[in-house]
C-alpha cells in the first residue's frame, strides 16, 4: 500500500531530491542544473512510500497562471504500482485544502508517457507539444 505525505523535515525533502536525482538526472539524463530550480524552497512538496521504502516524488506551487503540479517521479521498480495515481491525488487534495488554491486553474507539464495518467483525473491536454529538457511534453489543465 502507498501512503503520501507532505514534506516536512529536510531529511524528506533529501529523500525526494535522491529520487529525482534518479529518475530525471541519470535515468532521463536531464542536467541537473536543470532539475533544481529557485522554486524548491517555496514548493510544497510530497513523498510516496511503499512499503516503508520513499519510492515517489512530487510538489506544487502557485504560479500567475494558476496552481502548477510538477516534478512527479517513480521510481521505475515501483511503477504500474499504484504510485503515481497516489501522489497525483495527495497534491490535488492537499491543493483543494488551500484558502487560494481551491478557485485556481490546476496545470502540469506531462511528459507525453504520463499523460494517461493525469487524463484519470480530468486533465485535458492544451496546446502544441513542446520539448522541456529534451523530452517531449504537453501542457495539461484540470477543467
Amino acid at each position: 500500500m502507498t501512503t503520501v505525505e507532505k514534506i516536512t523535515t529536510e531529511e524528506g525533502l533529501q529523500a525526494a531530491f535522491q529520487i529525482r536525482d534518479f529518475v530525471f538526472v541519470v535515468e532521463q539524463e536531464v542536467d541537473a542544473a536543470e532539475e533544481y530550480d529557485e522554486f524548491e524552497t517555496t514548493s510544497v512538496h510530497f513523498l510516496a512510500v511503499l512499503e516503508g521504502v520513499p519510492v515517489g516524488t512530487a510538489r506544487w506551487r502557485f504560479t500567475s497562471n494558476g496552481v502548477k503540479m510538477e516534478r512527479f517521479a517513480v521510481l521505475k521498480e515501483a511503477r504500474g504500482q499504484g504510485v503515481g495515481q497516489a501522489l497525483v491525488a495527495a497534491v490535488l487534495a492537499d491543493i483543494d485544502l488551500h484558502p487560494d488554491g481551491k478557485a485556481k486553474k490546476k496545470y502540469l507539464h506531462a511528459q507525453i508517457h504520463a499523460m494517461p495518467l493525469y487524463a484519470k483525473f480530468g486533465f485535458q491536454q492544451v496546446g502544441e507539444q513542446f520539448e522541456e529538457c529534451a523530452i517531449l511534453h504537453y501542457k495539461m489543465e484540470l477543467s
